[in-house]
């Protein structure tokens, strides 16, 4: 008889929350800790939504999106989940970058930065001041309509050393495009220019171990292999989740699935406006990745002056086409040292992830995409062979991610890696004035993306569910004096 993943659960919660990313999982431990009762629901068999990880033989463990962000995940973390989570949270030093333009090596913040773009790259100090305080005062109200790119040439004009240093990071932390709004940028930016790059010592089983004991600790009832096909609407209010062929009632549904797939698979379009439904057919999905993902045999080591992080690259500019092409040449490495995970064997691992186009692996046949999977392992291997010499003989474990396997173990629409451009923010948070409670929390418009825009967005929705619950309950109260 097959295993039954829903035993045990109630008839009724104040709130289901679909999705165990990190913006679901904060928004369940918030409200669990408010004393409302709180379902969790994972479709996948371990939580962690893209911060997870997984195991090979060897003790070799796997992150699956660890390395790089902002400092503001101390607060976050410590405010939102626990002092023990907060006190893994370190800072990275030695973030590198090599490509044809420059090779060098950074802390990764304001004041290293200011030092490399008035010594090294020349731009006068002034412009320096200007271009970080314009981008710290970004925020969601500002005007959309001037690009990464425009911002860039605003200060830095004919600049493309400078805006490739400037740039890459941030695309490999929330996808950002030269394209795309300044704000989603300058957000982001600011954020990391405060005190520089920080990682989860320890690594995101150890962290994602600690969120599932402090959930269980605030009351949250949180389940795996659960997948939900709907979400119940009746005279435009959520009343139930069907999950696992089984109806279980609500009085708020949070969905931290992807947003395409909350609007028009579980809930269906008849539900919502038709002028909400023409501005969500406009949201557009964030681009995918590819990774390779490798483990050196025990006894191999690689030096720690290798870096922490290295933005590598053989394009003469930085260009978003080049990024997303299926001729690579730019990877982003990175370097997992015993520290990483000091509770475990000593064990060192490399994992290099490039931007990627989910349309140019969907249609290969089997044949193809096995052959195409193999040849992003070997020119990576070649690759990273320049900063560790003689890296096929020190691996044991090679394997390879391409957008079709994000999409089919995070059910994310197109494997998208960062959920929807900067628009989708908007109709996510429009959904409560929809169908009264309907949430959505999760990976939208670049600046709510990585670790810390995913949790600080959970921490929103959440209190607004909080705020409607309470009114509810005066409401009820009033009602009843």
């Amino acid at each position: 008889m097959p295993r039954d993943f829903l035993q045990g659960c109630k008839e009724y919660y104040d709130v289901v929350v679909i999705g165990s990313g990190l913006a679901g999982m904060t928004v369940a431990n918030i409200l669990g800790r408010a004393g409302h009762s709180v379902l969790l629901l994972e479709q996948h068999y371990k939580l962690g939504g893209l911060a997870t990880w997984f195991r090979r033989p060897g003790s070799h463990i796997f992150d699956i999106s660890l390395h790089g962000f902002p400092a503001g995940m101390l607060k976050s973390c410590k405010r939102y989940w626990n002092d023990e989570i907060a006190s893994n949270i370190v800072q990275l030093k030695n973030i590198r970058f090599d490509n044809p333009m420059f090779s060098l090596t950074t802390t990764f913040n304001r004041e290293d930065f200011t030092k490399l773009l008035t010594g090294r790259f020349g731009v006068p100090e002034e412009n320096v001041r200007q271009f970080f305080d314009t981008a710290r005062g970004m925020n969601f109200y500002d005007d959309q309509r001037m690009t990464t790119r425009e911002l860039f040439d605003k200060f830095f004009p004919g600049r493309e050393d400078v805006i490739r240093l400037l740039m890459e990071p941030i695309t490999y932390a929330n996808g950002s495009t030269l394209e795309d709004p300044a704000i989603t940028y300058g957000i982001v930016f600011s954020n990391f220019m405060a005190k520089g790059v920080y990682i989860y010592e320890g690594g995101t089983d150890d962290l994602v171990t600690k969120m599932h004991a402090e959930l269980q600790r605030n009351g949250v009832d949180a389940r795996v292999r659960c997948e939900v096909s709907k979400i119940v609407v009746d005279r435009n209010s959520v009343k139930a989740v069907v999950v696992n062929s089984r109806t279980i009632r609500c009085g708020t549904v949070v969905s931290n699935s992807n947003l395409n797939a909350t609007i028009f698979n579980m809930v269906g379009q008849e539900q919502f406006d038709a002028q909400f439904v023409e501005q969500a057919r406009a949201v557009r999905l964030n681009n995918s990745s590819t990774q390779v993902y490798m483990a050196l045999r025990e006894g191999e080591e690689i030096d720690e002056s290798t870096g922490d992080l290295l933005f590598s690259s053989t394009a003469p500019l930085f260009r978003t086409d080049l990024l997303l092409s299926r001729q690579i040449t730019s990877r982003t490495f990175s370097f997992y040292y015993p520290r990483t995970r000091p509770h475990g064997k000593r064990r060192f691992a490399v994992v290099s992830s490039t931007n990627a186009r989910y349309e140019d692996w969907a249609n290969l046949d089997e044949q193809e995409y096995e052959t195409s999977k193999q040849d992003l392992i070997e020119t990576t291997l070649d690759a990273l062979g320049k900063y560790v010499p003689g890296i096929r003989d020190k691996v044991e474990h090679v394997e390879a991610a391409t957008p079709r396997t994000f999409q089919h173990y995070t059910k994310h629409l197109l494997g998208a890696s960062f959920g929807t451009k900067f628009e989708g923010l908007a109709v996510s948070r429009a959904l409560p004035q929809q169908i009264s409670g309907l949430y959505h929390a999760g990976s939208v418009g670049i600046i709510m993306s990585g670790w810390l825009g995913a949790i600080n967005y959970g921490v929103i929705v959440a209190n607004d569910v909080d705020q409607r619950m309470m009114r509810a309950g005066q409401s009820a109260a009033d009602t009843s004096s």
